[in-house]
């Protein structure tokens, strides 16, 4: 599970990243008038659970439909917050009322005209009880939002919200398809209708879905005619698809990356790519479950892991150790957290402070009671699976009984992590360029489908995310989320484990990616293919 794209991974004020390293050298500069025409085949893991994606918290969900979506800014290459449907704005001086000017001319892919209509009733959207939305916290901050006249949109909050601006990202879906209906029934969920430069042509569940360009879009036609979603559960399959022309773009596994990659037919047909990924990947622990209320329990099983052999074992080396929920070397996560360094004689003296201890068979246990749990990951992502059985091992040294039970992506979500219904997941969250990480730590999101799906609940935490949304100041807001981070490494309802490097790999017959600290995504409506080398179809 990450944060949704469209939403949460646009909550960008100031956040140092470093740019990505092509791994090969870029093709020469294009033409003056690239072609257009051609598909890209860009292979996932999952497939999406519906086209609208504030009712969900998958990022295949979110990835696919942003093609057909815009909000009202985004951000450019170097991270800096943009105009998207807003071709500008106002900040009032003290900081309460935000003034969007929308772009003229802007049409939905049924030809009706986006105007201030629909961006008043997408705020309403996410305000309404009724909305099953995990996002609505930072919409319902504004006290008011008003519609002028059909090009300027309006809202001000209650109190001074430096996320604000940020949040702004958030999808612009069509008034007149959803208002005054259950958004659960609607057929946007299967078939959306945006403003974005792709149009959903097909969907074929479990499968496949296709988008095509949609040659209206404001922005400029994109220059792909189509792209196409194939979803391969297994990342062995995804790979091989790859190598034989099935897939044109996917993430690589270390293994890929390192050995798999580096020969003459790999190097003389695709790009790499390497950077931190902006996500990391922990352990929540079931914070409802009477063993893992224990923080001693959290603390002796982070110390019962090896973070450094994951990522030695599992990256290959091509990532760091997470010490917290922001991205390792960036300016706001705080440098000298502790990082649970693999200690089993530590991780052996916290369990018996809480009562379980080792028998004469060396099984560790409380009461007469054996220590056993259930860790829970999704199918499809080797890193994950193979980190939890590295982690089988090092427990299984301390007398921990863990069994590792993969579940298919879906399912995974709907029927555990939705549901609380779960020992232990392994997963990953996006890291937000904003340092707001209120809607998974705060106790005020905990429910069903929330995003503090594992019931954390700290006073202290809730007041600084709470103050640390009303300050704007960088050296305040920092000093608020040191805190926090203090507090989440002492608490742990996280283990958290480590931040990997994003490992792209696109086939070269595509021109115009540059890689810059927003990745080699940012700009993708302007990549292409020469004419001589496009394909309409999936066959190579």
């Amino acid at each position: 599970m990450t944060k949704p794209l469209a939403i949460l991974a646009a909550l960008a004020l100031a956040l140092v990243l470093a740019a990505p390293a092509p791994a090969a050298a870029p093709d020469a500069t294009p033409p003056a008038s690239p072609d257009l025409g051609g598909t890209i085949v860009i292979g996932t893991i999952g497939d999406a659970t519906s086209m609208i994606p504030m009712l969900t918290s998958d990022s295949a969900s979110h990835e696919m439909s942003g093609y057909c979506y815009n909000g009202l800014i985004k951000y450019d290459a170097n991270l800096n917050i943009v105009g998207d449907l807003a071709e500008g704005w106002e900040v009032s001086p003290d900081g309460l009322t935000i003034t969007f000017r929308l772009r003229q001319g802007v049409k939905f892919h049924d030809g009706q005209p986006y105007t201030s209509r629909d961006a008043l009733f997408n705020w309403r959207f996410m305000v309404d009880p009724n909305t099953p939305t995990p996002y609505s916290g930072d919409y319902l901050k504004v006290e008011k939002a008003e519609a002028p006249d059909p090009y300027t949109f309006r809202v001000h909050y209650k109190e001074p919200f430096a996320p604000g601006l940020a949040s702004w990202s958030l999808t612009q879906m069509p008034a007149h398809l959803l208002e005054g209906r259950d958004p659960r029934a609607s057929p946007l969920n299967r078939r959306p209708v945006g403003t974005g430069p792709y149009t959903l042509e097909d969907w074929q569940t479990g499968s496949k879905v296709t988008l095509q360009v949609f040659p209206d879009y404001w922005e400029g036609r994109a220059y792909l005619d189509r792209v196409v979603y194939r979803v391969i559960p297994d990342m062995a399959t995804l790979f091989l698809e790859l190598r034989s022309g099935g897939v044109d773009w996917m993430g690589l596994t270390a293994l890929q990356y390192r050995r798999q990659t580096e020969t003459r037919a790999f190097t003389d047909n695709f790009r790499k790519y390497r950077y931190l990924a902006s996500l990391y990947t922990y352990i929540a622990w079931n914070l409802g479950d009477p063993r893992f209320k224990d923080v001693r329990v959290r603390q002796a099983l982070s110390y019962a892991i090896d973070k450094d052999e994951l990522i030695t074992g599992v990256l290959l080396g091509l990532g760091q150790v997470a010490t917290g929920p922001y991205k390792p070397g960036t300016y706001w996560q705080k440098p000298d957290l502790p990082d649970y360094a693999y200690d089993p004689t530590k991780a052996l003296e916290l369990f018996a402070q809480a009562g379980w201890r080792r028998d004469a068979d060396g099984i560790l246990k409380k009461d007469g009671q054996p220590f056993e749990f259930v860790l829970l990951t999704n199918q499809g992502n080797a890193y994950r699976k193979n980190s939890g059985v590295i982690i089988q091992r090092r427990l299984m040294d301390l007398g921990i009984k863990m069994e590792l039970r993969v579940v298919e992506w879906a399912a995974f979500l709907r029927e555990f992590v939705n549901k609380g219904r779960f020992d232990a997941v392994l997963l990953a969250w996006t890291i937000p360029q904003d340092p707001d990480i209120y809607d998974i730590f705060s106790s005020a999101n905990i429910g069903p489908g929330k995003l503090n799906f594992n019931a954390y609940r700290n006073p202290e935490v809730d007041r600084l995310l709470a103050e640390g949304r009303r300050i704007f100041d960088p050296a305040r807001r920092k000093a608020i989320y040191d805190q926090v981070q203090t507090i989440l490494a002492t608490d742990l309802p996280y283990t958290f484990l480590y931040t990997p490097d994003a490992l792209p790999i696109v086939h070269a017959r595509f021109q115009g990616i540059e890689a810059a600290p927003a990745g080699i995504s940012y700009n993708f409506i302007r990549w292409w293919v020469p004419k001589a080398r496009q394909r309409a179809a999936l066959a190579p």
